[in-house]
């Protein structure tokens, strides 16, 4: 028995179930802040913008901190960006709000390609944008991307 190999392929086997189980616990939960963030504008048109700060403290009450007013409207955007760009489960919620605010759809698809492709963390994202990457592209490179 080579015990080497039987160890790699246990750690191999754990990895690629720890990956699926990462892909699927974020397409849920990408899902189900995406149907908060529907409430979250359907009671805003409905009780005025100051609901936010009233959910986030009832929230953080209950539920914890990372539920500010803040991360509250970034749950709302992604809403509102899932109706132009489809999501994708590779990204997190914190790629997301690395995208919010781009203007360009471009540029947008195009960071959105470069995570599904390299696999980039969050941080490996925001220095790419910092780093204007996708503004330093040839034209025609960024026609083949369009």
């Amino acid at each position: 028995m080579n015990y080497y190999n039987e160890i790699k392929k246990e750690l191999l086997d754990n990895e690629v179930n720890k990956k699926i189980k990462d892909y699927s616990k974020n397409k849920y939960e990408l899902q189900k802040y995406y149907n908060v963030g529907k409430l979250l504008l359907e009671a805003g048109n409905s009780y005025g913008e100051g609901i936010m700060k009233e959910y986030s403290a009832k929230l953080t009450k209950d539920i914890g901190k990372k539920y500010s007013v803040r991360y509250l409207y970034d749950i709302r955007k992604l809403y509102l960006f899932a109706k132009v760009h489809p999501l994708g489960a590779q990204l997190t919620m914190s790629h997301y709000r690395l995208l919010f605010p781009l203007n360009d759809d471009n540029e947008i698809n195009y960071y959105i390609d470069q995570i599904i492709k390299r696999n980039l963390s969050k941080r490996q994202l925001e220095e790419i944008i910092k780093l204007d990457e996708y503004k330093r592209l040839p034209k025609e490179t960024k026609k083949i991307n369009d």
